[in-house]
This record gives structure tokens, sequence and C-alpha cells, in this order.
């Protein structure tokens, strides 16, 4: 086969430690501090090094990637698939040296990796999707606290996070019992169509502990709201900036999106 990348390495990343393998030179390996990615960085330009594949793992590779790109390599981040797919792998070879090996023959595809705004932009919303997530754990647990009181607002409303449920539940925990006043906070659609339902549902059987587990979690989804609403301005700041119009890297064919970048 033809060497398409005469001076290639192949890296690969752990969690202490890094792997670098450089034709016609013995493994090497890095702990995974800054200053021994930039110890990486200047053993990679001390030995010619170009172009460097690596495998996209967990987010092991966010830091080492910016630093070997910044650095002046033409840096290759790949789908793990890839190395281990491909036929004629010996179990004796290091994972290094093979990512190596199929870098320089040009048998890799290189992952969309986002620059610019853009990865300002997916950052933001990776983070967005996990306070999203935090969210909806604690509305479970509203939901649940509710329930052991036996006040039924999840049989009878939609969501119990949505205005009415909210305002309910901010009663509640400000100290009002009485179902009719409840009742009240609601919307005029849902005390038109579902006033019995709901006093019904409000008649609940009220305990300390039971009201200190609503409050916990209601003032655990407000803050995460609040959280959210953060994110969301970044974002808005961001695409009203409009700044290098979303552009990443890439080479050939998409054929693998990191998931965390």
């Amino acid at each position: 086969m033809k060497i398409i990348h005469d001076h290639a390495a192949g890296i690969d990343i752990g969690s202490r430690r890094i792997f670098i393998s450089v034709q016609g030179q013995e493994v090497v390996s890095f702990a995974t501090f800054t200053r021994n990615f930039r110890e990486a960085l200047d053993y990679l330009l001390s030995h010619g090094v170009d172009t460097v594949a690596m495998e996209a793992t967990g987010s092991y590779w966010f830091i080492l990637y910016d630093i070997l790109h910044a650095g002046g390599l033409d840096v290759w981040l790949v789908d793990g698939r890839q190395t281990k797919q491909v036929p004629g792998r010996k179990t004796d070879v290091k994972d290094c040296q093979w990512i190596q090996q199929l870098h320089s023959y040009g048998l890799l595809n290189r992952c969309f990796v986002a620059e610019g705004d853009q990865k300002e932009i997916r950052s933001y919303l990776r983070l967005r999707e996990d306070l999203l997530r935090n969210a909806a754990m604690h509305v479970n647990h509203m939901q649940k606290a509710l329930v052991e009181m036996n006040i039924r607002l999840p049989e009878v409303l939609s969501q119990i996070h949505g205005a009415s449920g909210m305002a309910v539940i901010g009663a509640i925990l400000s100290g009002e019992r009485d179902p009719g006043v409840l009742l009240s906070l609601c919307h005029t659609r849902l005390r038109r169509t579902k006033s019995q339902e709901i006093l019904a549902a409000l008649e609940g059987f009220y305990t300390e502990r039971g009201v200190f587990a609503l409050r916990i979690a209601h003032e655990a989804y407000l803050f995460y709201m609040k959280q959210i609403a953060e994110c969301d301005h970044k974002l808005e700041a961001l695409l009203q900036k409009g700044g290098d119009g979303g552009k990443g890297t890439q080479s050939g064919p998409r054929k693998c999106w990191p998931a965390d970048r």
C-alpha cells in the first residue's frame, strides 16, 4: 500500500496517560496534565510530525486536540469504530501504533469538529440539554411528593410544571390548603372544564415530610430553570453576533460526529 501521510503519528488517549506512536520511534507516553500535553506537542514537532490521528474518546480529547491544533499540527479526530473494524489488526500491536499505520495509509476518515462560534453554540446546547434533564428529574420529584400526600394534580393537569401547576405548588408551599383557593390559581379554561376534578385532586393529606420534599424539589427545579435561562441568553448573544458563520473543519465525507464537541 502507498503511504499517503509521510509524517504521521497516532495517539491513544486514556484518562491518565496518552500513548504516541511515530514512525521509526518507540512508543512514548505522557500524563494527561496540560503541561504534559504541551510536552507531547514539542515531542511531535521535534520528530517532524505534521499530522496526527487520535480517537474521539469521551471528552478526554478536547484539550489535547486544541493544543495540537494550535501548535500547527493537522489533527484528525477519528471514530474508534474505524480502527477496530479494519481487518488485519494484530493483537500485539498497540492502539497508537495501529492508529498511526492506518492514518499513514489514508485509511481513516476525519470527524467533524466545530470551531469558532459554532463550537461555542454546541457547547452551550450540550450544557442546556444536561440542565433540562436535571430539571425534568426534579419535576418527577415534585410529582412524587404530591402523590405521597395524595394531591392528585398529575392526574388532572397535563404537566404540573406548567403555569397552573406551579402556581398551585407555590401556594401550597406558602401555607395555602383550601382547595377552592388553590383552584382559583388555575387557568380559566381549566376552571371551566375540570373544576370538580381539580377540587377533588387538591383534597390532599398533608404531611410535614411531604411538604418539605415538595419544597426541596420545587427550589431545585427553579434553580435549573434559571440556569437554562442563562444558557439561552448566551446562545441568543452568539446567534445575534453571527461570527464566523459556524465554520468547522473536516476532510472528506462526514463519517462521525463527536457527541460532546
